[in-house]
């Protein structure tokens, strides 16, 4: 008998174990960044952070759904698939970059910006982290 934990761990949505170990790096990454620069300067600054590391944490786990979702077992269904997911990723990334500058009148550009690309340049580190689905 399974337990519930088990089956949702089973029933993931996201079944890319280099996605996912990256997804959590990226959350790790926006809050840390948001802490220091609620240390450092303000709490807008702070908000600001937080919502640049947001940004591209949503998309992030928007397209490693629809890259998990993939069904098709030739190459050009996956390719169809992960440039889908790709569109559907910067269209996603553009308007929540736009929903910040235009209902958050405190935004610290900078802050936001900077945050934003640091945790862009985090999801590359999913090319480095192995994939190794063998059962011990």
């Amino acid at each position: 008998m399974l337990s519930v934990q088990g089956q949702v761990k089973n029933m993931s949505w996201i079944k890319s174990r280099p996605l996912k170990i990256v997804l959590r790096i990226q959350l790790l990454t926006t809050l840390a960044a948001a802490t220091v620069f609620w240390l450092l300067m303000d709490m807008h600054s702070a908000i600001s952070a937080l919502f640049g590391g947001t940004v591209n944490v949503i998309a992030s786990a928007v397209y490693a759904v629809m890259v998990s979702q993939h069904s098709g077992f030739t190459a050009g269904a996956a390719l169809r698939t992960a440039l889908r997911a790709e569109a559907v990723k910067i269209i996603l990334t553009i308007g929540l970059l736009w929903m910040v500058f235009k209902y958050y009148e405190n935004v610290n550009a900078f802050v936001f910006i900077g945050t934003f690309i640091l945790v862009v340049l985090v999801y590359s580190l999913a090319l480095l982290v192995a994939d190794n689905t063998k059962s011990k």
